[in-house]
Parts: C-alpha cells; sequence; structure tokens
C-alpha cells in the first residue's frame, strides 16, 4: 500500500520561509511526475509546482522565482522550498504523484494528507 506523508508546514511570518517534504513509502515500483497543489479556505485546490521524473520543472505565476521544487529519487520525496512568503500563500498544501506500485501495474495517482501553512505577522 502506498502512502505520501508531508511535513513542514507551520506558522511563518510575512516574507520568511519553510520547506515542505512529502515521503512516499510502502510498495513502490517507480514514480513519475511529482506535484505540489495547495487549497486555501473558500477556493479551489491549484497546482503549484511540478517535477517530473526527469527532474524538468514548471511553477505557477504567483509563485515564479520564490518557490523551489525539487525531489530525491533515492529516497522517494519531493520537497517545496518556499521563500519570500506572503499572507496570500497561507493554505493546506498537498502532494500528489503518479505512482506504479509494481511492473505490472500502470501509475496511479496517490495523495498526502495535507499540511497547513499560515503565514501571518
Amino acid at each position: 500500500q502506498v502512502q505520501l506523508v508531508e511535513s513542514g508546514g507551520g506558522l511563518v511570518q510575512p516574507g520568511g520561509s519553510l520547506r515542505l517534504s512529502c515521503a512516499a513509502s510502502g510498495s513502490i515500483f517507480s514514480i513519475g511526475a511529482m506535484y505540489w497543489y495547495r487549497q486555501a479556505p473558500g477556493k479551489e485546490r491549484e497546482l503549484v509546482a511540478t517535477i517530473t521524473s526527469g527532474g524538468s520543472t514548471n511553477y505557477a505565476d504567483s509563485v515564479k522565482g520564490r518557490f523551489t521544487i525539487s525531489r530525491d529519487n533515492a529516497k522517494n520525496t519531493v520537497y517545496l522550498q518556499m521563500n519570500s512568503l506572503k499572507p496570500e500563500d497561507t493554505a493546506v498544501y498537498y502532494c500528489n504523484a503518479l505512482i506504479s506500485p509494481t511492473v505490472w501495474e500502470k501509475p496511479d495517482d496517490y495523495w498526502g494528507q495535507g499540511t497547513q501553512v499560515t503565514v501571518s505577522s
């Protein structure tokens, strides 16, 4: 059974930094693209950053130049370094990944439980 577990959220002042981690565990044959999403109260979930299995990255315009997504394939972990945080970055952050549990199975969509990030003075 595959699980994604996020960590690293918390309360930070505007202009501060946080680093989120998301570790995949369980039966894993391969991991494709990995993603960070966020959902603020009363808003739809939005895609924040993407990293492919080859390391190519893409970002939402609202976080470009401030957030950096990276991955450690040996640890089955994806990270989101968030700098110059703003109050509007406040949200629950979720990781998402396309994972094949075995060589016989196509990639499936897995989600973490979410971690709260609050940017406030």
